[in-house]
């Protein structure tokens, strides 16, 4: 089932709920990998899950299996892409019900660097060639 509020949901029937904040990169297993806009944190990725669905107790161990699988594939991406020090994975969802990850390159010559990222500093937005650059590193690396 569908959430006609959800940007994860209505990606394609309502695709600016998700252009507020994300571009949508490619699906993989069970999810949706998007980049977040805001690149404070080069590299940052939202992996959504395909269906509405608020916690990691309401999908089969089979599913939660092959999400963590996406997880950590975006992730290997992010790391070859882009050389973190440090992946941040969080899993908020307090406000939209829709089980996601936030994952969040970290480095060590930044100020968050030792604590809690931000969720949306609003510090930092590319210009539509440098998120296409962006999302074909991340693709090669998949």
């Amino acid at each position: 089932m569908k959430d006609q509020n959800c940007a994860y949901c209505m990606r394609e029937e309502k695709p600016e709920l998700l252009d507020d904040f994300g571009i949508f990169i490619c699906p993989l297993r069970v999810s949706s990998l998007i980049l977040f806009k805001e690149q404070s944190h080069p590299g940052r990725c939202i992996v959504a899950y395909n269906d509405h669905v608020s916690e990691l107790v309401n999908i089969s161990d089979e599913q939660r299996d092959a999400f963590f699988a996406d997880v950590a594939q975006a992730a290997k991406a992010i790391h070859a892409a882009f050389g973190p020090d440090k992946v941040n994975y969080g899993a908020y969802g307090d406000t939209g019900c829709h089980l996601h990850f936030h994952l969040v390159p970290k480095y060590k010559d930044e100020a968050e660097w030792g604590g809690v990222f931000a969720m949306n500093p609003k510090q930092k937005f590319l210009s539509e060639d440098e998120y296409k650059a962006m999302i074909e590193k991340i693709k090669a690396a998949l």
